[in-house]
């Protein structure tokens, strides 16, 4: 209501000044409420002037051009359309003030997100019953859209993920770019699970590559771990021709990943941060930033992702024929 107000007070100022501006281009002055001064009665003078003709005191052209000019531009629709624009970006600068300038708030998302990016998007499970992709779509925070999502599809040998097939399709309808990705279990061999994966999700053009989410050694050797992880790649590198991207904690990836898979595209996860903590900042393609997001269309939290790179560089990733 308050910004209701200032916008309307600004608006009457502007419509006031406008009818000065036309009272005055026609030679009237505008009614005003304030009642006018009397003046104290002069004597007639007589003087050789007495039969002389009042002259009109007449604008010069240029300035009538001017002042009708300004009227016109005033009057247009695009003229509030431009100072509502001003208005409703210098309240967005106020409202940033004493905020990181790298690191600001989205309160239609419900969070903090990294400014230095211009491609967001989504992960999603059945941990988010069941969505409406066009709300997903059409949400919007200032700069920030729904652009990717990566959906999950299988999990060890054995588990599929109930909403999948859905959200795999229904996605995809709106324009969202999709992937799916696989929850990696090291206890279980690389290969085998890397056939499962391929038998309920597959790519194409447009699509981004198949990802293997491995954030847990299950009990295991890191050796194994690795060794039953390449099998997996190794596999859907070959049915795919295109090597999947790989997923997992940031701490984690320091400890076990870091060197062993560094030619691979990374999608690295790490919360409610202004900055991801890798040496090489191109080294990573994707940032799971935040697991607390709110969005249209999703009744539960969802986690947050930034892309490494401008559009061209997504599109590049993306499955070719």
């Amino acid at each position: 209501m308050f910004i209701h107000r200032i916008i309307k007070s600004f608006v009457d100022q502007i419509r006031w000044f406008q009818v000065v501006i036309f009272f005055t281009f026609a030679g009237v002055p505008p009614r005003s409420n304030i009642p006018p001064k009397k003046r104290p009665v002069q004597k007639r003078r007589t003087s050789r002037s007495k039969g002389r003709k009042k002259q009109k005191t007449r604008w010069p052209l240029a300035l009538k051009l001017v002042i009708a000019a300004m009227v016109l531009i005033m009057l247009s629709p695009f003229y509030y359309g431009y100072v509502l624009k001003t208005f409703t970006s210098s309240w967005q600068w106020i409202k940033d003030i004493g905020e990181d300038p790298f690191y600001g708030s989205y309160s239609k998302f419900g969070i903090k997100i990294p400014k230095n990016y211009a491609i967001h998007g989504i992960d999603v499970s059945y941990a988010q019953g069941q969505i409406d992709w066009h709300k997903v779509r059409e949400m919007r925070d200032g700069d920030v859209s729904i652009s990717f999502v990566f959906i999950k599809a299988t999990e060890g040998l054995l588990t599929v993920d109930p909403y999948f097939k859905r959200n795999w399709r229904e996605a995809a309808k709106t324009g969202i770019i999709c992937g799916a990705y696989h929850y990696f279990r090291p206890k279980k061999s690389g290969k085998q699970q890397a056939r499962f994966f391929l038998q309920t999700a597959s790519v194409e053009q447009g699509d981004l590559p198949l990802v293997v989410d491995v954030e847990t050694l299950d009990g295991k050797d890191p050796m194994v771990m690795r060794k039953e992880l390449n099998a997996f790649v190794e596999h859907i590198q070959a049915k795919t021709k295109v090597k999947p991207i790989i997923y997992s904690g940031l701490s984690f990836y320091h400890d076990y990943l870091q060197r062993y898979f560094d030619d691979h595209i990374l999608w690295i996860a790490h919360y409610h941060k202004e900055e991801l903590k890798i040496r090489k900042r191109d080294a990573w393609h994707f940032w799971q930033h935040s697991d607390r997001g709110t969005v249209n269309g999703i009744n539960h939290a969802v986690d947050f992702n930034v892309f490494n790179g401008d559009s061209s560089s997504l599109r590049k990733l993306l499955i070719k024929n």
